[in-house]
C-alpha cells in the first residue's frame, strides 16, 4: 500500500435540497478569474483532501482516522455536540489532525450533554431549512436569533474541545452558505470558508451558476476561500478525477470526502488516490501561504 506521511436526519436525506451540486461535478475545472487566487503569486498547487463529519459517531470518526493515518486525508471538519465529538477532539489533538468546524443545523445534536434549549433552536432551523428546496437561499428575519444562537454555541463548544477557534469553517450539507449565515455575518472575517462546488458552463442552469458565483465573490470579500471545490465521488469516470488532480497542480483545490461511505474509504485507505494523483501535493490548509488581506475585505 502506498502511504503518505450518521445519526438520523430530522428530515430524510432524500428530501435534502440539491444545492450542493455533489451529483454533477464531472468536468468542473474552471477557476473564477474575478476572485483573487488563494495563494501568493508563484505558489504551486495544493490538493486539500478534507473529510467531513469528524466526531459525528464512532464509526465515522474511525473511518476518517484510518484514512488520515495513511495520509489520504489532510484535514477534517469536526462536528460538535455529537456522540463522538469529545473523543474525536482528543484524537485530533493527540495526533495533530487539522480540524475545522462543521456547522450543523439539520442533523440532531446527539451528545448527552447538549443543552435542551440548543436542541430546540436547532429543530426550529431544521424545520425551516428542510421545508422547501430553496429555503436556504431566502433570508428569514424571524430566525435571526436562532441562527445566531446555534452558530455561537457551536463556535464556543469547538473552542472548549480544541482549545482554539476554528481556522476553517464549512457546513453539514453545506448549510453554512444559507442566506441567514451569510447576511448576518456569523462567521468572523479572515476564516477559511468552504465555497460552492465548482462547475463548468453548461453543468448547471445559468441562474444556478450566477447565484453560486455571487455567493463565492461575497465570501471572498470577507474570508479566505480555495480556488475550486469538488466532491470526491463519483469515482467514475476516471477522467473526472484526473481533471481535478491536474487542476490541483496549479491551483488550490479542496476535495470533500466522507470515508464512512465504503467506496470512498476503499479509494482513500487503499492508496488509489496516490496512484491516480501522482505528484500532486496533498496538504493541509495551514500549509498554504494564504494571500494576506486585512479587515472586512480579508480575501485569499
Amino acid at each position: 500500500m502506498t502511504s503518505r506521511g450518521t445519526t438520523g436526519l430530522l428530515i430524510p436525506r432524500t428530501n435534502i435540497p440539491d444545492l450542493s451540486g455533489s451529483k454533477s461535478s464531472e468536468g468542473a475545472s474552471l477557476v473564477d478569474q474575478s476572485i483573487p487566487r488563494a495563494a501568493e503569486t508563484g505558489h504551486v498547487g495544493l490538493l486539500i483532501v478534507n473529510a467531513d463529519d469528524w466526531g459525528q459517531d464512532v464509526l465515522t470518526t474511525n473511518k476518517i482516522l484510518e484514512c488520515s493515518a495513511q495520509g489520504a486525508v489532510s484535514s477534517v471538519s469536526g462536528m460538535v455536540f455529537m456522540e463522538d465529538s469529545e473523543r474525536a477532539a482528543t484524537l485530533a489533538t493527540e495526533r495533530g489532525i487539522e480540524t475545522g468546524l462543521h456547522l450543523n443545523f439539520v442533523t440532531p445534536f446527539s451528545a448527552s450533554s447538549c443543552p435542551a434549549g440548543l436542541l430546540e433552536h436547532q429543530q426550529r432551523l431544521a424545520r425551516y431549512l428542510m421545508r422547501r428546496r430553496l429555503a436556504q437561499v431566502i433570508f428569514h428575519p424571524g430566525l435571526m436569533h436562532s441562527f445566531e444562537y446555534v452558530v455561537a454555541a457551536q463556535f464556543d463548544e469547538f473552542h472548549r474541545l480544541y482549545g482554539a477557534d476554528p481556522e476553517k469553517v464549512d457546513g453539514h450539507y453545506h448549510m453554512h452558505l444559507c442566506a441567514n449565515v451569510l447576511l448576518q455575518r456569523l462567521i468572523k472575517p479572515g476564516t477559511i470558508v468552504r465555497r460552492n462546488f465548482s462547475f463548468e458552463s453548461g453543468e448547471k442552469s445559468m441562474w444556478n451558476r450566477l447565484y453560486r458565483k455571487l455567493v463565492d465573490r461575497s465570501l471572498a470579500r470577507r474570508h479566505r476561500i480555495t480556488d475550486c471545490f469538488f466532491s470526491l465521488p463519483p469515482l467514475e469516470p476516471l477522467s473526472r478525477l484526473q481533471r481535478i488532480y491536474s487542476l490541483a497542480r496549479k491551483s488550490v483545490v479542496e476535495l470533500e470526502t466522507h470515508p464512512v461511505n465504503a467506496e470512498e474509504y476503499r479509494y482513500l485507505a487503499g492508496g488509489e488516490i496516490f496512484r491516480q494523483a501522482g505528484d500532486v501535493r496533498i496538504g493541509r490548509p495551514s500549509s498554504l501561504s494564504w494571500r494576506a488581506r486585512s479587515g472586512e475585505k480579508n480575501r485569499l
